[in-house]
């Protein structure tokens, strides 16, 4: 005899919501370039505040800024930015990154099973800026976190919008990953850099603490 079929427990249906945003947030982890992407347009608001922060007079967006992801073609211009970033936080000369770091970072952003991307800021076939952020799981969430690691603009860029547009550009992606969740740290005396993330974000008021093993 045939066994009368059962309808769905909510157990079930549950478990079925919890495997599919896994396996949808792992599919987008997994590299965003199986993702289509709309390009950033000079005039989309923020995601996660209503308005773009004003510019300086004299000092617009470049009307050609397009946001993508890093290309391998992108490493000869990419690593000037990349050193600039660590040099700010002090990580040149005689402090500064074993080669093998940098090349293993650059490396991970096209590995399809590691969950670290980069972003571009492009205009006039130049890079002007840079971003590189990562997911991870959380215990008090189901889809993934979205932690913005790395954010540096060209000097030449600065005040025009460029790191906005950069940190959109993560947001918009971390929507499309189903992560409800973008975060990221910057140093107590980066002011300048605070006058925008104010602007973007909201200071969660945590402190960080480590210890280096």
């Amino acid at each position: 005899m045939k066994e009368p079929s059962r309808g769905r427990s909510s157990d079930d249906s549950r478990a079925t919501a919890h495997t599919k945003i896994q396996r949808e947030a792992w599919a987008f982890m997994v590299k965003d370039r199986l993702v289509a992407v709309p390009p950033l347009a000079p005039d989309n608001p923020g995601l996660m505040r209503g308005e773009r922060p004003s510019l300086p007079a004299g000092n617009p967006m470049p009307s050609d800024l397009t946001v993508r992801p890093v290309a391998r073609s992108d490493y000869e211009k990419w690593l000037p930015l990349w050193d600039g970033y660590n040099a700010f936080y002090g990580r040149a000369g005689s402090t500064a990154l074993d080669p093998e770091v940098t090349k293993t970072t650059w490396q991970r952003f096209f590995d399809a099973y590691e969950p670290v991307h980069g972003l571009v800021a492009e205009s006039g076939g130049e890079l002007l800026g840079i971003v590189h952020y990562l997911f991870h799981r959380s215990t008090t969430a189901i889809p993934p976190s979205c932690y913005l690691q790395d954010l540096f603009t060209a000097s030449a860029a600065r005040g025009k919008g460029v790191g906005r547009a950069l940190i959109d550009g993560v947001y918009e992606r971390a929507r499309l990953a189903g992560s409800p969740r973008v975060y990221w740290l910057t140093h107590e005396t980066n002011h300048t850099a605070m006058q925008l993330y104010d602007k973007v974000a909201e200071r969660s008021g945590f402190v960080v603490y480590r210890k280096m093993l």
